[in-house]
């Protein structure tokens, strides 16, 4: 195993355990928006100490801070979205259409990029659509409730704006915006958009111990998912790490399966099955 795959592999799974504290922690009645503003900050701290320990120097030029607040707002979206979905929906859908945001980032980065759009990428998002419509099947029957109705909305916008973000990022990066310098950006757009949220949208904004946890612990892991993200980028193609990344929903089904938060159905199988088909067409067509 080459060391690019190596750095995808374990992106893929903190990805997938991050899923499954997202999870844990929009399963209770907990601001959304506090949980955001701590991860951001955890984020924002380890990875001013990561450009701290390798004196790198970071450009702020126009281009990075427009590309890094544009593209970080989008991050932020889609993960609020996502932390809402969560509530009333189960992880293993919630992960699998949140990954399934390489759909979106085809469709966007042939109308924004000019990238080529052929017919194994039409049946790679047919793949994707028909995955999703195996799991919008809950196993308590309540496939029509206003609640689970909702959260399905917000997952599938959590993965549009997901996957927004990364052909922004994308179009900064070849508009010649520094990379270090948007990755704090990110970060710290977390902070500002989760204490918005939390002061206008939910009107709260209280710290506790436990809220304090789950904050330093997804802080840790998307920190974690990013950076190893970038050094599998570095290090091998594109084309390859990142679909091998994207899978993280299988470990997030696994996890949950293991934890007792859902059990194994042949559907779920099936869905998982074809999400997994639909990266790898969408990705190596």
């Amino acid at each position: 195993m080459n060391l690019a795959v190596s750095f995808a592999l374990l992106s893929l799974l903190f990805a997938g355990l991050n899923d499954v504290v997202f999870k844990r922690y929009a399963g209770k009645d907990r601001s959304r928006g506090a949980y955001v503003f701590g991860i951001g900050l955890t984020w924002s701290l380890f990875q001013a100490g990561i450009l701290l320990t390798r004196s790198a120097s970071l450009a702020w030029e126009g281009v990075t801070l427009f590309y890094g607040m544009f593209a970080g707002a989008l991050l932020v979206i889609s993960n609020l979205l996502l932390l809402e979905g969560l509530s009333n929906a189960p992880v293993s859908l919630g992960s699998t259409i949140y990954r399934l945001n390489t759909i979106g980032v085809v469709i966007l980065s042939f109308f924004l990029l000019d990238e080529p759009f052929g017919k194994m990428k039409i049946l790679g998002i047919l793949c994707g659509i028909v995955a999703v419509v195996f799991l919008y099947k809950r196993d308590d029957g309540q496939n029509h409730s206003s609640l689970f109705l909702s959260a399905l909305f917000m997952l599938i916008m959590a993965s549009l704006f997901r996957a927004s973000y990364g052909v922004i990022s994308k179009v900064g990066l070849l508009e010649g915006a520094n990379l270090d310098g948007m990755l704090l950006i990110f970060a710290v757009n977390w902070m500002v958009g989760g204490a918005i949220y939390a002061r206008f949208r939910e009107n709260r904004f209280s710290v506790t111990v436990k809220k304090s946890a789950y904050s330093l612990i997804s802080g840790v892991l998307v920190f974690l998912i990013v950076n190893f993200l970038l050094l599998a980028v570095k290090y091998g193609e594109a084309t390859v790490v990142i679909p091998i990344a994207n899978m993280s929903f299988v470990v997030a089904m696994l996890l949950a399966m293991i934890l007792k938060m859902e059990v194994l159905t042949l559907r779920k199988a099936c869905a998982v099955t074809l999400a997994a088909t639909s990266i790898f067409l969408l990705s190596w067509a």
